[in-house]
């Protein structure tokens, strides 16, 4: 049977239980483990791709998110204490509804993980450039951006991204404490755009306040078309989800951790969205006739060129959303320290984006869907160098040729696409195995869980017409190579029942196990 061909749930749960972490973790820590995976580079680098499409109602927009995004967490949490290995949900697809779809599931984190790294290396790309331009050091158009705003390449994001990779493949992984000062540093440089902004704001740059309605008049556009980009901004909160094996009464405290977090972050991004927008508005611009223009179009581009002859800089034309308010309302210097804070703390996001990646196509080769060659490990590094180099250079490729905006709406895409399945899956298995024993069990399972359904569902719909394809034509030669390699070549269909989420030479997890000796990471976006 096409569907039959799972990998046992038992299994995959008698690994675990090798390694069977303990469970220290209380709703306190969970709370803030979230706020330091979710706060990063969404808010740093869309802001001005959320006021384009929305303007003022951007607002909403961060609300509309992070509502889809408890659902979703909800029911990841209960897959994720059930299933607790470090597989994400490939490996929980696998368990549920079997290979075929398994691989669906893995071949759209590609579009989450890969393609998000290179959206956030055109993110640091913006706010390096900028720093350079508040030195009197100007990088010439044809190699700042790509060809999508009258560019070449965007040569600082192709750097950052074949540089992150050199330092995975031979070896070199961010340390817990690291991470810890660099969430700091982010959060600190937040908290204080939001003290400077805040007093000055003005409530007429808050009219019109949704200017391009709900919905906009084609897809992407609109308050809910703004909510499915910045669905990016809140992509790590399942890290909190991942901790459920590590934390005590899971069933109090993880969703505490999970709606904690989600409210602390929203709060914080409104209150950012909040002091940029009442400084120096966020109204859309559009074309001389009036009509909508898409963030990362080449007339997108020209226009904001029109403005800039004129010696004005919307919120909407910046790559350094963040600093160029601060820049604007007379804070030169302070606008310089929010470009730094996102020089330094975004590259650790690519790392983790870009651990996330190997990972899961380390497993997937193990699993032998695809080339086992793929998860060879090198004799004097000791990393996947292979997967890594593959998977660097098609990052830095994306990096270099498509807007920030583009690429974050591709990866919300396999994001969206990966929580539904999730979604569908805690349903499947409250049917087919209801007594099996679940450390979390998602409240109200059978409102929540078609509720994420179809709230992914939703938000997929309102992504911009070309990201949503992107999905069924990324899925078709998926299911391609899966029928022509993959099914022939699985282990499990051959019989092999073999757990390698937790092999010890993996690439490390994107959310490591936390315990008494490590401090929170996480997936950041």
């Amino acid at each position: 049977m096409l569907l039959g061909r799972v990998k046992p749930l038992d299994a995959i749960l008698a690994t675990a239980e090798k390694q069977s972490l303990t469970r220290t973790l209380g709703a306190w820590q969970l709370t803030l483990l979230g706020v330091g995976a979710i706060i990063g580079t969404g808010i740093f680098v869309l802001t001005s791709e959320a006021a384009q499409k929305a303007g003022p109602g951007m607002m909403w927009s961060f609300v509309i998110a992070a509502a889809v995004c408890g659902v979703a967490a909800l029911c990841y949490s209960e897959l994720a204490s059930m299933v607790p290995v470090a597989g994400s949900a490939y490996t929980y697809t696998y368990a549920v509804m079997g290979e075929l779809l398994a691989w669906m599931v893995g071949w759209a984190l590609i579009l989450e993980y890969a393609v998000a790294a290179s959206a956030v290396s055109v993110g640091w790309s913006g706010y390096f450039i900028g720093l350079l331009q508040s030195w009197g050091i100007t990088l010439p158009t044809a190699l700042s951006v790509g060809p999508y705003a009258g560019g070449i390449v965007n040569l600082p994001a192709l750097v950052i991204a074949l540089l992150i990779t050199g330092l995975l493949m031979i070896g070199t992984t961010e340390s817990a404490r690291v991470n810890a000062v660099l969430v700091a540093i982010k959060v600190t440089a937040l908290t204080a755009f939001i003290a400077l902004t805040l007093p000055v704001a003005q409530g007429a740059e808050f009219e019109p306040f949704t200017p391009n309605g709900w919905f906009g008049e084609s897809s992407g556009f609109g308050v809910v078309g703004a909510a499915a980009s910045i669905f990016f901004a809140y992509v790590g909160f399942d890290a909190v989800s991942t901790a459920a094996e590590e934390t005590k009464n899971p069933q109090r405290n993880v969703p505490i951790g999970l709606i904690g977090s989600l409210a602390i972050c929203t709060i914080f991004y409104l209150l950012v969205a909040a002091g940029a927008i009442g400084t120096i508005g966020s109204q859309p611009i559009t074309t001389e006739a009036g009509g909508l223009l898409a963030p990362g179009t080449p007339e997108f581009a020209a226009r904001c060129q029109d403005f800039m002859a004129m010696g004005q800089e919307p919120l909407v034309c910046s790559r350094e959303a963040l600093a160029h308010v601060l820049r604007e309302i007379g804070y030169e210097r302070l606008g310089d320290l929010i470009g730094i804070a996102a020089f330094l703390a975004l590259p650790s996001v690519i790392l983790i984006m870009l651990f996330g990646q190997t990972r899961i196509f380390f497993v997937m080769a193990r699993d032998g869907l695809l080339p086992e060659k793929l998860a060879s490990i090198h004799p004097k590094w000791k990393t996947p160098h292979i997967v890594t180099m593959i998977t660097g250079v098609a990052v830095a490729f994306f990096a270099a040729f498509l807007p920030v905006g583009q690429l974050a709406d591709i990866s919300n895409s396999g994001t969206l696409f990966a929580f539904f399945m999730v979604a569908l899956a805690v349903l499947i298995l409250r049917r087919a195995q209801p007594d099996r024993p679940r450390p979390f069990k998602t409240p109200l399972v059978w409102i929540v869980a078609p509720l994420a359904m179809l709230g992914t569902l939703g938000l997929f719909w309102n992504l911009p017409f070309d990201a949503k394809m992107v999905l069924p034509i990324w899925g078709g030669i998926g299911l391609v190579v899966y029928f022509a390699y993959s099914r022939r070549m699985s282990h499990v269909g051959r019989g092999i029942i073999e757990v390698h989420e937790d092999d010890p030479d993996a690439p490390p997890h994107p959310v490591p196990p936390i315990g008494d000796a490590h401090t929170p990471g996480g997936k950041d976006a």
